[in-house]
């Protein structure tokens, strides 16, 4: 890389949510995390309620890559990488692009925890430079998907086969939710959905938790969810069974 396209790159700057310093679940090892604000979708169980606008009141930090990048750095002793969680991080693809390109520089991996909700064709490039994609697979088809999270599943697809295509490496996450993806049917449609796919290294079942509720109550807006349990270690490892048993990769 040029000094002058590093020093263009370093320039590029993004809106950031919060960061987290020593992520432990965001990819493999300790991690990283730039939560980067705005969020297509309306997740009905979303912890960031507030990452979801892209750029209330209020709110939002804007960042350069290049400073960015200087703060993953300072920890590179610490750290096996970096990840871009939020929100939606691929609605700010230069921005990813451009700080995955300066870590790169020193080795530092980079992965991108998206519902592939935005346009594939401004997403690829940021795609590209990552090491990983966590895909979070909301639900196992378009009518459950809808009512989860308002929209349908075809750009999450549509971003995995282009990962297919180019060979990056995926790892699913998936949310139970009691009532509604915490079930044997839904479970066994997307393992079968997604079995064929070679690019999937891994699914993550992750359990509904309610961490987020204060922050639906502080923005006024009603939590549909407050009376769905929280998942039992029993009924994950439950649906672990049974994702594995239709051939999905846990």
């Amino acid at each position: 890389m040029t000094n002058a396209e590093k020093n263009r790159l370093k320039k590029i700057s993004g809106l950031l949510h919060h960061t987290e310093s020593f992520g432990a679940v965001d990819g493999p090892g300790l991690r990283f995390v730039f939560f980067l604000q705005g969020c297509p979708l309306r997740c009905l169980y979303c912890h960031n309620p507030d990452a979801a606008a892209e750029e209330p009141p209020g709110t939002g930090q804007k960042i350069t890559a290049g400073a960015a990048a200087e703060k993953v750095l300072r920890l590179r002793n610490f750290l096996q990488g970096v990840t871009f969680s939020g929100g939606e991080p691929l609605l700010q693809p230069e921005f990813i692009r451009a700080v995955t390109l300066l870590l790169g520089e020193s080795g530092f991996p980079a992965a991108i925890d998206t519902a592939g909700a935005p346009d594939l064709q401004r997403c690829k490039a940021a795609i590209d430079a990552a090491a990983l994609l966590l895909l979070d697979m909301k639900a196992a088809n378009d009518a459950a998907a809808v009512e989860l999270t308002g929209r349908d599943l075809s750009a999450a697809f549509a971003t995995l086969d282009y990962c297919e295509r180019t060979g990056k490496p995926v790892w699913i996450r998936h949310v139970l939710v009691p009532g509604r993806t915490l079930a044997q049917t839904p479970l066994e449609t997307l393992a079968r959905r997604l079995r064929s796919y070679r690019c999937i290294e891994k699914t993550e079942l992750l359990p509904f938790h309610k961490l987020g509720e204060p922050k639906w109550e502080r923005l006024n807006r009603a939590y549909q969810l407050r009376e769905t349990p929280a998942v039992t270690p029993e009924e994950l490892a439950w649906a672990r069974a049974v994702f594995r048993q239709a051939g999905g990769v846990v």
